[in-house]
C-alpha cells in the first residue's frame, strides 16, 4: 500500500490557512482606519460553529451561576448516590471575543468515573458562603435541560472536564488534536476554556478546563455525512466491553437514580425504544466477529467496517500510550451501527495518557503489535491479516516522521508549548488546586520518569523508538 493512501488534510490546518490570509486582509483595512474594528466572529447565538467554540488557538470564558439553594442539592444528591445523573438550573455563558452566547435555565450535573466528587466542602455540608471549600470537578451541561431546542453551535450538551490526573494540562487535548490530524473524524473535539462559577452572590474562578464534545444524537448529526447517516444505534461500551460475548444481558439502558445505578457493559445511548433491535444487531456483530475466519471473515469484515479508519484509529491510540482502552483494559470507547449496519469505533477519555499508565508495565517500551490482552478479538483479528497488520505498521511509521507534524517529538514539544503560552497564565484558581504545570505524570501512575518537554526519559521518543 503506497504511503500517499495515508496523507490527510487537517480540518484545523485549513482553518488556519484562511485565518491568517483573513488577518492579512484586515491589517491592510485597518492600516488605513487605525480605529476601524471589523468583528469577523459570529455575532448570534445560532450562528457558532463547532470549530469555532472548539478552536485550540483561542480562549474562551465561561460562567456557569446558579442560586445557593440549586447548589445544596447537587451538594445533596452526590452525598445521597456519587454516582447520580440529577441536574440543577444554572445560567450559562460562553464569551470568545465579541462572541457572547447567553443560555438561561441551563442544566448541570457532575460527571467522570475516578474524577468524580464534591464540588464544594465534605459529605453533609452546605454551601458555606463565607468561605466556601470549592474543589475541581468535571461538569456536563444540558443547554436544553429547561429550554426546549437550547443549543450552541448545534449541541444540546457540553463536556467540562478538570485535569485531574495531568499536571501539564495537555494529555487530552494532545491526543484529541493528534486525533484530527491523522485524518480520525470519529474522535470529539475538544479545546480549552476558562471556568467561572457563580453561587448566590459568592463567585469563584476554577481555572483552566477542557471543553469536549459528547459524543450524543448531536455528535452524529455533525458527522452524518462521514458516517452515512445519523440514524442507526449509539453504545457506549463500559468495563467489561471484550466483544467475545454476545450476551445480551450485558446490553442496556444506563438507569442512575439517587438510591441506585445500573451499569450494563453496552450502553445504548439513542433511539432507547429500540433497545431489542438494537440487542440483537450488537449479539449478530459480536457472533459473526468471533466465528467466521479466513476469507469469509475478510469479505465480510469489508462490508461491515471502514478497517483502515479503525486501524488507523488504534495506532494514534497505541501512540499516545492509552492504556484504559479497548484492547488492553476493555474499556473507554463509543461505538456506532449505521443504518446499514456498518460499524464505526469512536475513541473517547484520554487523559490517563503519554506516560501515564497503569495495568500495563510501560506503556511506552509496550510492543505495538501485543498492546493488550490476545483475548479481545476487535484488534486481534484484524491484525491477524498480513496486509492490514502491514497498514498499521506503515501508519505508524507514518506518524512518526517529522514532515508529518504528527508524533515527532519536536513537532508534538512545538504544539505543547503553544498551548502553554495560552493556559500559562490562568491556571492560578481559587479551589487552590492543580496550579502549576508540571512535567510530569500523574503520581499514581507505574511510569512516572516520563516527561514529555524534557529530553530525559521523554515518552514521544521511547515511543517511537518501539515502532518496527
Amino acid at each position: 500500500m503506497s504511503l500517499h493512501t495515508l496523507k490527510y488534510t487537517s480540518t484545523k490546518t485549513w482553518h488556519s490557512i484562511v485565518l491568517i490570509v483573513t488577518l492579512l486582509f484586515l491589517n491592510l483595512l485597518w492600516s488605513c482606519d487605525p480605529e476601524s474594528v471589523i468583528d469577523i466572529e459570529p455575532d448570534k447565538n445560532d450562528s457558532a460553529s463547532l470549530d469555532f467554540v472548539y478552536d485550540d488557538q483561542a480562549l474562551p470564558e465561561i460562567t456557569i451561576q446558579t442560586t445557593a439553594d440549586e447548589w445544596n442539592k447537587l451538594l445533596m444528591w452526590f452525598d445521597m448516590n456519587e454516582d447520580n445523573e440529577e441536574y440543577i438550573v444554572t445560567d450559562f455563558t460562553f464569551k470568545k471575543g465579541k462572541y457572547n452566547f447567553k443560555a438561561d435555565s441551563t442544566g448541570l450535573r457532575l460527571r467522570g468515573n475516578t474524577s468524580r466528587r464534591r464540588p464544594e466542602g465534605a459529605k453533609g455540608e452546605v454551601h458555606n458562603p463565607e468561605a466556601p471549600d470549592w474543589k475541581h470537578v468535571s461538569f456536563s451541561v444540558k443547554f436544553n435541560k429547561y429550554v426546549k431546542g437550547q443549543k450552541i453551535a448545534g449541541q444540546e450538551k457540553m463536556n467540562l472536564k478538570w485535569h485531574k490526573d495531568d499536571p501539564m494540562y495537555v494529555r487530552e487535548m494532545y491526543c484529541y488534536d493528534l486525533f484530527e490530524r491523522a485524518g480520525v473524524w470519529t474522535a470529539p473535539q475538544a479545546s480549552y476554556s476558562k471556568l467561572n462559577l457563580t453561587v448566590g452572590k459568592v463567585s469563584a474562578y476554577y481555572g483552566i478546563y477542557l471543553m469536549v464534545e459528547p459524543v450524543d444524537n448531536d455528535y452524529l448529526k455533525n458527522r452524518k455525512t462521514q458516517f452515512g447517516d445519523n440514524q442507526g444505534f449509539l453504545w457506549k461500551a463500559n468495563w467489561g466491553a471484550d466483544f467475545v460475548s454476545a450476551d445480551k444481558n450485558r446490553m442496556g439502558l444506563e438507569n442512575v437514580t439517587l438510591t441506585d445505578a445500573y451499569t450494563p457493559v453496552y450502553d445504548l445511548k439513542n433511539r432507547e425504544t429500540d433497545i431489542q433491535l438494537a440487542k440483537t444487531q450488537l449479539a449478530d456483530f459480536i457472533t459473526k466477529f468471533n466465528s467466521k475466519s479466513g476469507t469469509e471473515f475478510e469479505q465480510w469484515l469489508v462490508s461491515v467496517m471502514d478497517v483502515e479508519l479503525f486501524l488507523k484509529t488504534y495506532a494514534v491510540n497505541v501512540l499516545c500510550g492509552m492504556w484504559d482502552d479497548y484492547w488492553n483494559n476493555k474499556n473507554n470507547f463509543y461505538f456506532y451501527f449505521n443504518s446499514e449496519g456498518k460499524f464505526f469505533f469512536i475513541p473517547y477519555d484520554y487523559d490517563n495518557t503519554l506516560g501515564t499508565s497503569l495495568l500495563m508495565n510501560d506503556a511506552g517500551k509496550q510492543d505495538v503489535l501485543n498492546w493488550g490482552s490476545k483475548s479481545h478479538p476487535l484488534v486481534r483479528k484484524i491484525l491477524a491479516i498480513e496486509k492490514y497488520k502491514n497498514f498499521y505498521l506503515q501508519f505508524l511509521r507514518y506518524m512518526i516522521q517529522p514532515e508529518n507534524d504528527l508524533f515527532h517529538v519536536y513537532k508534538s514539544k512545538a504544539r505543547i508549548q503553544n498551548w502553554h503560552q495560552l493556559i500559562g497564565n490562568h491556571i492560578t484558581n481559587d479551589t487552590g488546586e492543580d496550579m502549576e504545570i508540571a512535567d510530569r505524570p500523574a503520581s499514581w501512575g507505574n511510569c512516572g520518569f516520563y516527561r514529555l518537554l524534557d529530553d530525559n526519559n521523554n515518552f514521544f521518543v521511547t515511543k517511537a523508538a518501539s515502532i518496527p
